[in-house]
């Protein structure tokens, strides 16, 4: 068992306290992680001549970034969630091949991103636009995010380590860290500022790089000085087939779930843009505002799943309730505010990014229907976090199924009939989320029933 009690909160402090403590700064990490897709398409679409294509080209990139980031998490929480485990159980040779076997995964993941980037961003790219300007935008952005890709890839391994130690804080001064960079570089690469050549989509995807990269640094920092009780060796990185099936076998829902959603985004690029480009742009710059949002529940997500997980080692049965009561809770709560802000800021929020007119009035369209959906998917976010924790990954895995592609690609491409004739009916689309979210959550009670049995 962990002697520290800086290490053992998850098994002493009330779940309440616990999740708060663990879950303010994921849901500030993960939010500031959103924040790098917003604050590239903020300064994009601002870009004197070709912003609003430019933000189209961002739209078509960013499933690919999407699944990026799902790999890399999905693995980071499988991973965090088996360290959790048996750290609870007192196991620590199994904690080091966790760790070894984590960086392994994540060298491989790098190599897929980087050929991928290579060789497979032109043929991704042209089947979703045969506008020559847009699609060399989205063409070179993509690029230099995938070669590029060791921070992000490397980030979501030690971030996830941090976290199920219980040092979430350090996670989010790195993810802080790095955000700021990207910040800081954007004006100056995008415009060309202090003497920096103007690099437009290029100089984004160069921000966001850079920014990623000093995250990895930081986080790798305080892995090494503050997870004392893992001993780093380059021996635990020898592959262990059965540490690596622990680690998907938890974390592959996760990975899924979050590929889903690149899936998901892939197939209503191709859905919208038989409607008009702008409605692609639209829903793409929607997306990832309303991201800011979601990640912030998927970050109390992943302070439930080590916290349950923790004292389902431990055996504390009333604590794995606990842990789901007030996971639920706290996760609907998030999503409860961010729908109140975005049905009574919808129309600033939008402003910022200075779209045009049609287009700004589908955004603003789009937020104020589809964030009508947020409370329901709090619940099954927070249902997937319980899932993972209790290894239910077929569980997971079928929310997921459900709320990001079988309730939404053939709803959506139904609903997009009558807009496709008259794009002013275009906000049918947004009503296939609402349905989605709903159908889901009431498939993820009696799901979550089913897990409770196990118990």
């Amino acid at each position: 068992m962990m002697n520290n009690e800086e290490n053992n909160i998850m098994g002493t402090l009330p779940i309440p306290k616990v999740l708060l403590k663990m879950g303010i700064p994921m849901v500030v990490s993960m939010m500031i992680q959103a924040l790098y897709n917003i604050v590239d398409s903020a300064f994009i679409s601002n870009m004197a001549g070709d912003g609003e294509n430019a933000l189209n080209a961002l739209t078509l990139a960013f499933p690919v970034q999407m699944l990026m980031v799902a790999i890399g998490i999905g693995t980071g929480v499988g991973a965090g969630a088996l360290l959790s485990l048996n750290l609870g159980m007192g196991n620590r040779s199994k904690v080091n091949k966790v760790v070894g076997n984590t960086n392994f995964l994540c060298a491989i993941i790098y190599l897929v991103y980087l050929l991928f980037g290579l060789f497979g961003v032109g043929a991704y790219i042209s089947s979703q636009t045969d506008n020559p300007v847009i699609g060399q935008m989205a063409v070179d952005y993509l690029r230099i995010c995938c070669c590029m890709s060791m921070g992000i890839v490397f980030f979501s391994g030690y971030e996830k380590m941090l976290q199920a130690t219980g040092r979430s804080i350090y996670s989010t001064i790195a993810q802080v860290a790095g955000a700021l960079t990207n910040i800081v570089l954007d004006p100056i690469l995008i415009y060309g500022l202090l003497g920096v050549p103007r690099m437009g989509v290029k100089g984004a995807a160069y921000a966001t790089v850079i920014g990623q990269i000093v995250s990895l640094i930081l986080a790798f920092t305080f892995h090494l000085k503050k997870n004392v009780e893992i001993e780093n060796s380059i021996s635990y990185m020898k592959p262990s087939a059965s540490v690596i099936r622990e680690i998907y076998s938890i974390g592959l829902p996760a990975i899924i779930a979050q590929a889903l959603m690149s899936v998901m985004t892939y197939a209503l690029n191709i859905i919208l843009g038989k409607i008009g480009e702008n409605t692609v742009t639209a829903y793409g710059l929607f997306y990832k505002i309303q991201q800011f949002i979601l990640f912030a529940a998927f970050g109390m997500r992943d302070a439930i799943t080590p916290v349950i997980s923790y004292n389902y080692g431990r055996g504390e049965k009333s604590r794995v309730f606990a842990g789901m009561k007030w996971g639920l809770i706290y996760s609907c709560g998030i999503m409860f505010l961010g729908m109140v802000i975005l049905e009574v800021f919808a129309s600033p929020i939008s402003a910022v990014f200075g779209l045009s007119g049609a287009t700004n009035e589908l955004c603003i369209t789009a937020m104020r229907i589809i964030s009508l959906s947020f409370v329901f998917a709090g619940a099954n976010v927070a249902f997937q976090g319980i899932y993972q924790a209790l290894d239910s990954g077929m569980e997971s895995l079928l929310i997921s199924l459900f709320r990001q592609f079988l309730f939404v690609v053939p709803v959506a491409y139904v609903l997009a009939i009558p807009a496709m004739a008259d794009p002013s009916k275009t906000w049918l689309v947004w009503l296939t989320f609402p349905f989605a979210e709903l159908v889901s959550m009431l498939i993820g009670i009696g799901l979550l029933k089913r897990v409770i049995k196990k118990l």
